[in-house]
């Protein structure tokens, strides 16, 4: 017997997943013991509610963002100073070995 390739790939499973979602919510609203204008409402609060929502999450995440640049600025600062002492001592210690060879 010939094998028949059973695997489905993800895309048309969200495809039918997201064409399904879509028409069950065409057809809710068209059933709703609601008028239209009662429904557009409902929709619209929703709408705002979580526009509103997304707009305090994003505020938050650049706060974080911020937070997190600043840390990074101090500690490369931090790291480059430690980076030019380190030069500046190995620059001295040859200085001296130098001076100290042709002594």
């Amino acid at each position: 017997m010939e094998r028949q390739n059973t695997e489905c790939s993800a895309s048309p499973i969200a495809l039918a997943f997201l064409g399904g979602a879509i028409v069950g919510g065409i057809v809710g609203l068209l059933l709703a013991p609601k008028s239209g204008v009662e429904t557009r409402r409902t929709i619209k609060g929703y709408a705002d509610k979580t526009e509103e929502e997304i707009v305090e999450m994003a505020k938050e995440a650049r706060a974080a963002l911020d937070e997190t640049i600043e840390r990074g600025t101090r500690y490369m600062a931090e790291k480059k100073a430690d980076v030019e002492a380190a030069v500046k001592a190995g620059r001295e210690a040859m200085k001296e070995r130098m001076e100290r060879r042709s002594s």
